[in-house]
């Protein structure tokens, strides 16, 4: 993933909303939301291009039918790149396919995290989670509230995640939600001037290009959406919208299970 909001114990309906874009290049081959055959209670995407020798794929974003969730965002530093450093999308999986709590899991990755190119990880469930970054120190727990992270720590305000929170908000003052809503929400292309962006090491230009919630540009931009929505009750929508690369159109799966 590369923009998500997020919001914890903060809605009188649902206990956990997310709404997510990633961003990738589009050569990169990737297997849509399903349920694992081998893993059939996680349900999520594939990078089919960050396989172990097992078969086993990395992701950006997954979660079980029990409440397990987490993602990764990369975080973005191209002046520090490691050319041999693991796939950060195995951080996501592992969580989920390991039988580990929360915080072992947390605690094995601390150890290697500088084995990685930089990211932010949020792991746990629909009722608590946890971040953890290599570019930051320590494990946080996230508490009830609205938050947003893009490819800097959590709640940096880059202009794109300050918008994003903004619309968030707006959307959350909605005593039902529906996927819709924040799929739409997640299609803003405004981009923003130079002068409020950070310089990561990619250019000025290139900057620009990245900074809105939804990017489009030549070879790279927005792939995929997701909205996941679950109600105190337990009952959880799972939904992505997968973009046709060629002219934006979509496609729309979902998927709906309780939370025990």
């Amino acid at each position: 993933m590369c923009l998500i909001l997020f919001s914890l114990h903060h809605h009188p309906t649902y206990k956990f909303v997310l709404t997510a874009n990633r961003d990738e290049f589009y050569e990169r081959k990737t297997e849509p939301a399903s349920y694992w055959p081998d893993h059939p209670g996680i349900l999520g995407g594939k990078d089919l291009e960050a396989k172990r020798e097992n078969g086993t794929c990395g992701t950006w974003m997954a979660m079980t039918t029990s409440g397990k969730i987490a993602m990764v965002t990369n975080y973005r530093d191209f002046k520090n790149l490691k050319s041999k450093a693991p796939s950060r999308g195995h951080l996501v999986t592992d969580f989920l396919i390991r039988d580990l709590n929360t915080q072992q899991y947390l605690h094995q990755v601390e150890k290697i995290k500088n084995e990685y190119n930089g990211f932010n990880l949020l792991v746990g469930d629909v009722d608590n989670l946890f971040y953890l970054s290599n570019y930051k120190d320590g494990i946080e727990k996230i508490l009830p509230g609205s938050y947003g992270l893009s490819n800097h720590v959590l709640n940096t305000p880059w202009p794109k995640v300050s918008l994003a929170k903004s619309k968030m908000e707006d959307v959350l003052k909605n005593a039902i939600l529906k996927p819709e809503q924040l799929f739409e929400m997640m299609r803003d292309e405004t981009h923003f001037p130079y002068h409020q962006l950070p310089d990561t090491g990619i250019g000025m230009e290139r900057e620009k290009a990245l900074s809105s919630m939804f990017i489009k540009t030549d070879g790279y931009g927005t792939r995929c959406s997701t909205v996941v929505l679950v109600k105190h009750s337990g009952e959880t929508i799972f939904s992505e919208r997968t973009y046709n690369l060629n002219d934006f159109s979509f496609e729309t799966k979902s998927f709906e299970f309780k939370v025990d």
